[in-house]
């Protein structure tokens, strides 16, 4: 990619979503002379951090007929990643320590999480250009151009013609169910965790948790204050493993994967355990998924891969007119959600030019070829917090925008070896204060904050 020599334009371009990544992005396309529209099919901004206690009418979200709901948020949720690391570089997520109403935690709740959106949204005027309780029903593209077809809450439909589309509309929405072996005749019952809410229904029950990163964790651990037992089956861990959990309730073991499951209501795991459940839960991961996108076929998801594209941003054959921000998995997401978007903006102004469709190709065929090298699985593609900040600062040179801050990478480098290695207590026990006072010195020499830094080292402690 080169510095364009072509004259800087600006495009009618159509968001989808008004999540952070939605919000982030239409902020960076206005920065760069671009008109937008953002479709938001619910009433508010947020995305998947507007909690509700509602779920999916079907608690494994199998049905394709089922009343959904977008929201993954459970009630006692806080985030996993520091907030000096999780704000956006130029709006640090600060802590109020002066209003009541809010959480001032490093690792605060859904509801501060929320409130820190709604924040960005009004400090950068975003919602004049927000139709809210509308939803994009396809997507396709016309002569060169996008046609966008939507429809209001009300049944009010549109079909209009945008020059190109940015995709911003989340992947925790589509659960992914792992397959096990004799459930269609296990008696239980089965829900995801974008169902789960709130442990109640689980009270006296003896409970199995699949999957142990980051949601199975706390849910695993959420739902063992009520529950008779819970059983966490983590793929990641040893066939033989069998291991109690000092949590509060004595009530917690840990496991390897299930081995099989049967009609007597028993689950067999690979150590050779058996236990008589009355629940499972998956914590077993999202599928990426846009119904609205029709790309004749260009497109395609294969095992959690969306291909092709570029970078995780640009499909080359449709590239600039559309393309996807917040794909990747990794901690430091708001900022992904900034650099990606500038580089979208960028592209589509003639700021920035793109390598040619053949180059662009030879860039994918070689990111999948080296990952199958390495053994990492399809499903990983997208898995990329080890290189999170070669990434971002690999995309940032290119559109000419101030690299990662070495502190918030580390930070949450160690946040998750925190959270690996003590799941109870590491959002509130860490050993990282000198990150911590780099980031506020640094917002500080950036004129981000108003007052001292000690101000937020000392009352933070």
């Amino acid at each position: 990619m080169a510095p364009a020599q072509n004259q800087i334009t600006s495009k009618h371009v159509a968001v989808i979503g008004a999540g952070p990544a939605g919000l982030i992005t239409s902020r960076e396309l206005r920065r760069e002379g671009h008109s937008v529209v953002v479709f938001e099919r619910e009433k508010q901004v947020g995305g998947l951090w507007v909690y509700t206690p509602k779920s999916d009418s079907d608690p494994l979200s199998l049905d394709p007929t089922r009343s959904k709901v977008h929201s993954s948020i459970y009630e006692s949720l806080r985030t996993n990643v520091p907030r000096e690391s999780m704000g956006v570089r130029d709006f640090p997520f600060l802590p109020r320590f002066d209003d009541e109403s809010r959480d001032a935690r490093r690792y605060p709740n859904h509801r501060e999480v929320l409130a820190y959106i709604q924040d960005f949204a009004r400090e950068f005027k975003i919602e004049e250009m927000i139709r809210f309780e509308t939803e994009v029903v396809r997507v396709e593209p016309v002569d060169g151009k996008w046609r966008v077809q939507s429809k209001t809450s009300v049944g009010f439909s549109k079909d209009e013609i945008y020059e190109a589309v940015v995709v911003c509309n989340g992947h925790y929405t589509e659960p992914n169910i792992a397959h096990i072996p004799g459930i269609k005749s296990w008696p239980g019952k089965q829900i995801h965790s974008h169902n789960y809410r709130v442990p109640d229904p689980f009270e006296n029950e003896v409970v199995v948790v699949i999957g142990n990163f980051a949601s199975g964790a706390d849910i695993s651990r959420d739902i063992a204050k009520v529950a008779k037992e819970v059983h966490i089956a983590s793929r990641a861990r040893e066939p033989h493993t069998y291991e109690k959990i000092s949590v509060p309730q004595n009530n917690l073991w840990m496991h390897s994967e299930i081995d099989t499951t049967h009609e007597d209501g028993s689950i067999v795991f690979k150590n050779g355990k058996v236990i008589f459940a009355d629940s499972i839960v998956y914590c077993t991961g999202y599928k990426y998924n846009f119904p609205f996108l029709e790309t004749n076929g260009y497109l395609r998801i294969d095992e959690k891969r969306v291909e092709p594209l570029y970078k995780h941003v640009f499909p080359p054959a449709l590239a600039p007119g559309l393309a996807f921000v917040g794909l990747p998995a990794m901690g430091i997401v708001f900022v992904m959600f900034e650099i990606q978007s500038k580089w979208v903006a960028a592209v589509l102004s003639g700021r920035v030019t793109l390598p040619s469709t053949d180059k662009m190709m030879e860039d994918i065929n070689a990111w999948y070829a080296s990952l199958d090298a390495l053994g990492i699985p399809k499903r990983h593609t997208h898995t990329i917090g080890r290189i999170q900040s070669e990434y971002l600062n690999w995309i940032a040179k290119e559109s000419g925008c101030e690299l990662v801050e070495r502190w918030r990478g580390q930070e949450v480098d160690g946040g998750y070896l925190r959270l690996v290695a003590h799941p109870e207590t590491y959002r509130d026990e860490w050993d990282d204060d000198e990150l911590i006072e780099e980031a506020y010195n640094d917002f500080s020499k950036k004129k981000l904050i108003s007052v001292d830094p000690s101000y937020y080292l000392e009352n933070g402690r």
